[in-house]
């Protein structure tokens, strides 16, 4: 190719680059126009929690990477509000995200809504303690509690009707006997178990005492190891699942003496909340977790 052609080539390619680029400003779509323009992340944070929009099919609709949804995400500055009413029936409880990250609830039963969030990497009684202390710290009445029944989480509040849920407390017992139990004590005993949301206190500690004398003998079978001499109880997942009901009796219809508190029986209401905020994290698989927190706070919040 001699000079004069390669000159005419070079000028041709010059021309064709600068049409692509002027193209290339003029298609710019108008999502990706506002976002450059409004730089507004709290619109973007609104699509990717409430409209359950991915980063990725966010980066799509502005014309832009996912990264730069990501940064324009972690700009956004959560606030939390929670209610701060003059009572509360607390239903308390925490869930997991993983082995290591959960968040401890405190939702209030009469207006439907989340009083506090927390993280928790373990659940303990003692976490819930202070997590009830501020919210009296705050000047809220606490009329009454509801939790799963975890051993000694009651005892805790001596002075505030605690009521186990009743749904934990079935559960309890399945995982002792499974839905499936093979003795025909085991069978008897999960039938009962059925019955404590539709009984009352007398007519399930009447039905619980009905099933001990029974089958008592049963309960009561131990087995000798042949080596060593020593015995042990043979029914040991029976007892279990008996002693179970027999200890938490007094906690599982507290609801039945303070009628006028509307105490609710389980804590389905805030298992409710955390399915439906699970269904929605669901959209956004690999979510860090500060923004996982700042989502969940975002979720249960009130919006002002």
């Amino acid at each position: 190719m001699n000079t004069k052609n390669a000159l005419s080539a070079a000028q041709n390619k010059s021309k064709r680059t600068a049409v692509e680029t002027a193209n290339n400003a003029t298609n710019v779509t108008p999502a990706a126009g506002s976002l450059m323009a409004a730089d507004n992340p709290q619109k973007i944070w609104q699509a990717y929690s409430e409209g359950k929009q991915t980063a990725a099919q966010l980066a799509k609709t502005y014309g832009c990477s996912r990264q730069t949804i990501l940064r324009h995400l972690k700009k956004v500055q959560i606030e939390t509000h929670f209610i701060a009413p003059e009572a509360a029936n607390v239903i308390m409880d925490t869930t997991y995200f993983g082995r290591t990250f959960g968040v401890m609830v405190l939702f209030d039963s009469i207006s439907g809504k989340a009083l506090s969030v927390s993280e928790a990497k373990y659940e303990t009684n003692t976490l819930y303690a202070q997590a009830i202390g501020r919210l009296k710290a705050k000047g809220i009445e606490i009329q009454s509690i509801v939790c799963d029944g975890r051993r000694g989480l009651a005892q805790m509040f001596p002075d505030i009707p605690v009521q186990l849920c009743q749904f934990h407390q079935v559960k309890t017992v399945s995982r002792y006997l499974t839905r499936n139990p093979k003795t025909d004590a085991g069978r008897a005993l999960w039938r009962l178990a059925l019955t404590l949301k539709n009984s009352s206190k007398t007519e399930f500690e009447s039905g619980l005492q009905k099933w001990f004398e029974q089958h008592q003998n049963y309960l009561s079978e131990r087995t000798t190891n042949p080596e060593t001499g020593k015995s042990h109880y043979t029914h040991k997942q029976l007892r279990s699942a008996y002693f179970s009901l027999k200890r938490n009796l007094a906690y599982l219809f507290v609801f039945e003496q303070y009628p006028g508190l509307n105490i609710p029986n389980t804590t389905n209401l805030l298992d409710g909340a955390f399915a439906g905020l699970k269904r929605r994290l669901a959209c956004h698989n690999g979510m860090s977790k500060e923004n996982k927190l700042r989502f969940i706070n975002d979720y249960l919040s009130i919006k002002p």
